[in-house]
Order: C-alpha cells, then structure tokens, then sequence
C-alpha cells in the first residue's frame, strides 16, 4: 500500500430476504430501486478501485447488473441466513476477487444498502483516516445520536429502569452528558490483513469516522423507508430551486 493512495475494493451486501421491509433491496425509491444509491455512491468515488456484489438472490444479481455492476458468482446459502455474521459474507467476497481476477486490495469498505443518503465523500473520509492512522484495523461511520446513555436511555431490571451509563456526577441536562455517538451502518471497513482474523464486527483496533446525522439514515423499517424518501424529496427540491 502506498501511503496516500492505498487499493480499496467496496463490498456491496444484499441478501434475498428482509425482515423490516419486503424486498428492500431491490424496491424502487423515487424511480430506482434501493440498490442503485449505493452502487451509484461506490461508482463516483474517486477512491474506490474495484466494486463487488454479495447476493444470493438473482433477482438482485440481475439489477445489479442493469446498473453496471457484473454479478460473476451467487453467496453460498450458508453465508446468507438471517444470522450469518455479515463478516463472513464479506471476507467470501474478498477472497474470490483476489483469487479469481487477482485484484488484492488494501482496505476493504462494505457499504450497506439501507443507507442510501451517503455521499462519496464519506468513504473518502473512511479511507482518509486508516491513512492517518496506520495503527487501525478497521473504521467504522458514526454520528452524533439523538439519545445519551447518560441521560436518555435505560434498561430494565425486572420491572425497574435505570440509565444504561450512570455518571458519576448526575447529569440533569442532555447537553451536558459525556458526548457519545452512534454507529451507522453505512460503512464498515478493514485493513485486508486485519479481515482475515475477525469473527465478528469490533473486533481488533477500531477508528470512527463522523459524519452528518442526515447521511446515516438506515432503512430497516416502513416508516424509515418513507422518511427516507421524504428527504430525498427534500434534497431534489432544494437543488432545482
């Protein structure tokens, strides 16, 4: 790896099956299915060198594919339960890039579909920071949350709640809770050398990267799918006026 310019192959993971939203993946969102924000994200990232498609579904192989992006193999059906660890997904499709078309890359970013307000500039942000800090094994999107552990948040202990974080001096204000962010699940990424030995998400030495609130928006429900729209409604508008 060059030290400003390291290879970087974007994983792109879409299972057949959604729980939360009926054929997510591939459901039109203003004219063009889900799939297509992230593919299209990936594409006009300057940094980007190789994109690659995990599916097990060929109706997903196959839009894919009209939007530019070869699908050359389908996931292994033991990779593509509802609980397979998405790691392995992503190390599978790793390994038959290198040992297939002999591309190695340096860092390994996966883009998840439910979050197709990402702009390219946060995966520039992604691998601008591994290049900072050479000691990461991975880099993960954060944003500052609406809720505080500190504050906000509780858990149960049988019928009684109680802060998830107690502060050793209380905290009667949100604004003045230790600050805390939230992980998205826009960009999950790794140095290749540090994916071989994960097992799960976390593992290893771990960076964040923030970015805006409104880039971090997951879809993983109906009403988070029409929020979504609704703001890409909004960014349309503001940019014909």
């Amino acid at each position: 790896m060059t030290q400003n310019k390291p290879s970087v192959l974007v994983t792109i993971c879409a299972r057949g099956g959604s729980q939360g939203v009926s054929k997510k993946n591939i459901r039109p969102l203003l004219g063009k299915p889900l799939l297509a924000y992230t593919i299209e994200c990936a594409q006009t990232c300057a940094r980007v060198d190789r994109i690659v498609i995990s599916t097990d579904s060929e109706e997903i192989a196959a839009t894919a594919r009209t939007l530019g992006v070869p699908v050359p193999f389908l996931r292994p059906d033991e990779l593509a339960t509802s609980s397979s660890a998405k790691v392995g997904a992503i190390r599978h499709a790793t390994q038959w890039v290198e040992h297939t078309e002999g591309f190695y890359p340096d860092l390994v970013v996966d883009l998840d579909v439910s979050a197709p307000l990402r702009p390219p500039s946060d995966i520039t942000a992604v691998v601008e920071t591994f290049i900072r800090h050479q000691d990461l094994d991975g880099v993960v999107s954060v944003y500052e949350p609406e809720r505080n552990p500190y504050f906000n948040m509780v858990e149960m202990e049988g019928h009684r709640a109680r802060l998830v974080k107690r502060p050793e001096i209380p905290v009667v204000r949100r604004q003045d809770a230790p600050k805390v962010l939230s992980v998205s699940g826009s960009i999950f990424a790794w140095r290749r050398e540090a994916l071989d030995r994960v097992t799960h998400l976390y593992e290893g030495v771990w960076g964040a990267c923030q970015v805006p609130r409104e880039n971090a928006v997951d879809i993983d429900t109906e009403m988070e799918f029409q929020f979504v729209e609704f703001l890409l409604r909004k960014r349309a508008d503001s940019i014909q006026n």
